[in-house]
């Protein structure tokens, strides 16, 4: 049993179980986003690996969308030599994520006036932090990126030295390719892991049918 249980995963699921958890997925991915799509379409700057994205997506003329989805089908193959095994949460995030990102940014409005574009950044920060809670909580299986820290963390390396490098990695190799750097990426990688660990203690689904008391999870 995890030390942790919020981020314990059910690999194969009942039918209950999964009728009961996979509703909280779906809305989980869709949260992150609308989440992404406005803190992209703020232009003040984005999140660690979005800045990778971006970047990646200026130098193949890809949407930005499928660089999330392409290059999350490639982290699995990283999970491999880890030992990391995907859930059905794990699948679906990374095969759609990235699509609803585009479409999202299809739909939403597109302001240059900064008293507009600040209020995108933060409610886009929030939601996303919203979406990690919801979707790791479901306990089907975290994203490709989120499975690689976690896998690199359980052969002995803390948590929070392995996101800080993974996410420098990204910042570093989106900035250099183009991908766009400012306030919000700041504002992200200070401000959403608190958020999706706030979120996430409150919004996970407990093992057996049995939502836990946030106030007696581990770390509260």
């Amino acid at each position: 049993m995890s030390d942790a249980p919020e981020l314990e995963v059910l690999t194969f699921p009942s039918f209950a179980e999964l009728r009961r958890r996979l509703p909280r997925l779906l809305a989980g991915i869709t949260v992150i986003s609308v989440g992404i799509a406005l803190s992209i379409d703020a232009h003040l700057g984005v999140s660690p690996w979005d800045v990778l994205h971006q970047g990646l997506a200026d130098i193949t003329g890809l949407s930005f969308g499928s660089v999330v989805v392409l290059l999350g089908l490639l982290i699995l193959f990283l999970w491999i030599p880890l030992r990391q095994r995907p859930g059905i949460g794990t699948l679906i995030n990374a095969l759609s994520i990235g699509f609803i990102v585009d479409a999202c940014r299809d739909a939403l409005p597109h302001p240059h006036e900064l008293e507009w574009r600040w209020p995108m950044l933060i409610v886009g920060i929030v939601i996303t932090g919203m979406g990690i809670g919801l979707y790791i909580g479901a306990g089907l299986g975290p994203g490709p990126r989120d499975g690689l820290m976690t896998g690199i963390a359980a052969k002995g390396h803390p948590v929070w030295i392995v996101r800080t490098v993974l996410e420098l990695i990204a910042l570093s190799a989106g900035w250099a390719l183009g991908g766009n750097v400012g306030v919000g990426t700041v504002l992200f990688a200070f401000g959403i892991g608190p958020l999706g660990h706030w979120f996430l203690k409150r919004l996970h689904l407990g093992v057996g049918g049995v939502d836990p008391d946030p106030d007696a999870m581990v770390g509260e």
